[in-house]
């Protein structure tokens, strides 16, 4: 007979403490998601020029109307606090320091996919669909697009748009802007 095996969830305080004391460090490349920590794909070079072209892009068509976070945390949640590649987020004069961003903070998402499409699909989407993130972006390097995610429940995001090189996006949260994937993607 087997036994069944019993998890741990951790919520994103516990993480935070593994953080303070050591136990994971500033440089790991991991997340939390529904409270198991998980590694993360190493960094390839096109994922790298792509966030690098979407910091760019972001910063001089926003200047300073949001905070352009990279690669950094954003607590979702009792039990997730993933890490985007880009988040747009509202402007605070702390820039956050005193905590994370959450959910209410956050314009925009954007994933930058190339091995890692199932799982940005597949786990990070319906966190941010239930955290009710408004607008998330996937970057499919794969298949040269950009997935625009919009109208956000707890079922999932009602709405899909995909662009493909030349197409241009419009953005829910920022209607008067224009994004050229080309900009995006290279």
């Amino acid at each position: 007979m087997l036994a069944e095996i019993q998890r741990k969830a951790f919520t994103t305080e516990e993480y935070h403490r593994m953080i303070e004391t050591g136990i994971l460090k500033e440089g790991d490349r991991v997340e939390l998601i529904e409270g198991e920590i998980i590694a993360m794909a190493a960094i390839g070079s096109l994922h790298a020029a792509c966030v690098n072209r979407l910091n760019r892009l972001f910063t001089k068509t926003f200047s300073d109307r949001v905070i352009v976070a990279v690669q950094n945390p954003i607590c979702l949640m009792q039990y997730s606090e993933p890490e985007p590649d880009i988040t747009l987020l509202q402007p605070r004069e702390d820039f956050y320091a005193t905590e994370h961003p959450r959910p209410e903070d956050a314009y925009l998402i954007v994933e930058v996919a190339d091995t890692s499409l199932d799982y940005d699909r597949g786990f990070k989407l319906p966190l941010y669909a239930r955290a009710a993130i408004r607008e998330v972006w996937i970057a499919d390097l794969g298949e040269s697009c950009v997935e625009v995610y919009s109208k956000p429940s707890k079922r999932g995001y009602g709405m899909l748009r995909k662009f493909h090189q030349g197409d241009i996006i419009v953005s829910e949260p920022f209607p008067d802007e224009t994004f050229n994937v080309n900009d995006i993607l290279g």
